[in-house]
């Protein structure tokens, strides 16, 4: 069984937004190219999926934006082929590699789950948070930046139950964020 793997940028108060950090750098970037290639498939909300297609997206001409950055582009490159699913039930269809989900959201990410392979990589705001309600995150990934962005939407905010993790890796940049990695919190027998 594959586990299902949510990363995401947070500042200190807890904000996601993808605006509220740092910016990216080299070795942000080296990171999150590293976490996408431990995952055999990506799976988005339709808000996520569009914001990543419009930034990551091979252009036809096959020539990546000028703006893009050559330390950004192994990053760029393997979200552009790896595997999306997309759960939407606003979407009539989509295409970059991907294929929608729709119906029973725990049934269908059960199946995925059960599939073979390294890994399914969770982004995003909304869909996580239904996700992590349902049990079905394995493990969660967080770059701390080191900013407090006093507004915008709160890291899994509306939970419907605690969830107990501990810490199994930290890794500190030089920037000053720190990405700390958590699987769900052994249950002892009491």
């Amino acid at each position: 069984m594959r586990p299902l793997r949510y990363s995401i940028n947070v500042t200190l108060d807890g904000c996601v937004h993808h605006e509220a950090g740092l910016a990216p750098d080299e070795e942000s970037m080296r990171y999150w190219t590293a976490e996408v290639e431990r995952a055999d498939a990506l799976l988005f909300g339709r808000t996520t999926y569009e914001m990543m297609e419009s930034a990551w997206r091979q252009p036809a001409t096959g020539t990546w934006p000028d703006w893009m950055r050559p330390w950004e582009i192994p990053f760029a490159e393997r979200i552009d082929r790896t595997k999306k699913y997309v759960v939407s039930s606003t979407l009539k269809s989509v295409d970059w590699n991907a294929e929608l989900v729709r119906g029973d959201l725990e049934r269908a990410v059960r199946r995925l789950k059960q599939e073979p392979g390294e890994g399914l990589f969770v982004g995003g705001v909304t869909l996580p948070r239904a996700l992590a309600d349902l049990g079905l995150i394995d493990e969660y990934v967080f770059v701390v930046q080191p900013v407090l962005a006093g507004h915008g939407p709160r890291l899994l905010d509306g939970l419907r139950e605690r969830i107990e993790l501990e810490l199994v890796d930290r890794r500190v940049f030089r920037s000053g964020a720190a990405a700390e990695r958590y699987r769900l919190a052994s249950r002892s027998s009491p």
